[in-house]
């Protein structure tokens, strides 16, 4: 008789992401194609306060999540039936936006008696990009985004070893301060990106390296110097460009997270070289990293599309499917943990493989 060979059935995983100030849920396959992905905006709500409003933002998740969710199973032609499991982020956020999305997660896996996992908002932030190309172990993953600044080693699947993080201001947050400064739009990241390339980088920054060997981060003093700069000119009658503010800070922030991504791609001798969060959406740092790394033989460089940079469902959905095939399963008491941390968090999915 002939072996019998089991065709392996496909496996869907619906995401909910609520962490700040987007709502949004997708439904990904296998964990790397993308069915559905539905985000809604919070920036015009929260323009005119120049930041995000936690009030605000856990009123517009509880108006918009049903609806997002409807709108994702409509695009996707599915029902909840289709629904292998159900991923949310479980932390770091705002505390009030995450327990909008682990309580709507909650009662959609009770209501259809679907597995719930629980995902790292950073581990989603990684896992976007597995939506585009598979991952090559060993590979290094920086993070940069309005609340983080880390360089993660990874040598499989779920395993997240922290070599360096933020000391003080990440990298979105001195983008955002620096342009308050120069009063432009919120979010002020994306403006500070355009100014940058329609001046030049005549002022020199500081850049803080913080020691030989180190892979650590410190954006605070760059940002004080910047301010210091535009106060002191201020008062002594001297003009600056906008423009060239922001390419001479750019051009600071770029240099030093280019710089150690790079030494430490090649100390730790990675195959793959991955950028994850919404300063990934910036055009200068994208340029500067491609530049670094198109002549490096056997270390691949691998950047999200735009659209999955800034905080959106389609990430929570393909880490969970990770999380889910490794086993992890989140209890009804799962709850909004606004500082678990990355390590934490892996450690606690590797203890329930």
């Amino acid at each position: 008789m002939g072996e019998i060979i089991m065709e392996k059935t496909a496996q869907y995983v619906l995401g909910i992401e609520t962490s700040c100030d987007e709502t949004a849920v997708a439904i990904v396959k296998d964990g790397k194609e993308l069915i559905a992905n539905v985000v809604a905006s919070q920036i015009e709500s929260h323009k005119r306060f120049g930041g995000v409003v936690p009030e605000i933002a856990s009123r517009h998740h509880v108006e918009q999540v049903t609806m997002v969710l409807e709108e994702t199973l409509n695009q996707a032609n599915m029902s909840m039936d289709d629904i292998d499991a159900i991923a949310v982020t479980e932390g770091p956020g705002l505390v009030g936006a995450l327990l909008v999305g682990v309580n709507a997660a909650k009662a959609l896996a009770f209501a259809h008696q679907k597995p719930l996992v629980g995902v790292h908002h950073i581990a989603g932030h990684i896992y976007a990009n597995r939506l585009e190309q598979e991952f090559e172990f060993p590979l290094l993953s920086l993070v940069v985004s309005g609340g983080h600044t880390e360089l993660i080693l990874m040598e499989e699947h779920g395993s997240f070893d922290v070599i360096g993080e933020t000391r003080d201001d990440a990298a979105g947050e001195a983008y955002d301060k620096v342009a308050r400064t120069l009063k432009l739009p919120y979010p002020g990241g994306p403006h500070i990106d355009q100014l940058a390339h329609q001046g030049e980088a005549t002022i020199d920054f500081p850049r803080s390296w913080l020691g030989e060997g180190s892979f650590d981060f410190s954006f605070s003093g760059l940002k004080s110097s910047v301010i210091n700069t535009l106060h002191n000119a201020k008062q002594k009658g001297i003009t600056y460009k906008d423009e060239d503010i922001a390419a001479s800070f750019q051009a600071s922030v770029v240099d030093v997270l280019a710089t150690k991504t790079y030494k430490a791609a090649k100390q730790y001798n990675v195959n793959q070289v991955i950028v994850a969060g919404g300063v990934a959406a910036n055009k200068g740092l994208r340029e500067r990293l491609n530049d670094q790394f198109s002549e490096e033989e056997g270390m691949s460089l691998l950047i999200p599309p735009l659209s999955l940079c800034t905080d959106n469902a389609a990430m929570i959905a393909a880490a969970g499917s990770i999380a889910y095939e490794q086993g992890h399963r989140a209890g009804w008491d799962l709850n909004g943990n606004p500082s678990l941390t990355l390590e934490k968090y892996a450690r606690r999915s590797t203890a329930t493989n």
